[in-house]
């Protein structure tokens, strides 16, 4: 058995280990993207930190899809703009019609 076959033997996937990395990144960037959408109309209270926390993950770890990254960020921003101005105008976390 050659040196090289030992070492894939001992270590399996282990050149696969920053392709995980990324794959993990992007997918933080578009799950960020994803939950800062809807925050704007519902849940924003809960939505809008965790597509801070999202978008602020997948920037560390390096993602390739910075931009929509930075959109995730910029919504979970504006959803807890949008839960300030509710909170200040009727004195209440949700919708009122």
């Amino acid at each position: 058995m050659s040196l090289t076959t030992q070492k894939q033997i001992a270590r399996p996937g282990a050149t696969d280990k920053k392709k995980r990395g990324y794959g993990d990144a992007d997918s933080m960037a578009i799950a960020a993207f994803v939950l800062g959408l809807p925050g704007l109309l519902v849940g924003n209270i809960f939505l809008g930190p965790s597509a801070i926390v999202m978008a602020t993950l997948a920037l560390a770890r390096g993602t390739r899809r910075p931009i929509r990254a930075l959109l995730g960020l910029a919504l979970g921003v504006a959803d807890l703009a949008v839960l300030a101005i509710l909170v200040t105008m009727d004195g209440t976390l949700s919708w009122s019609l």
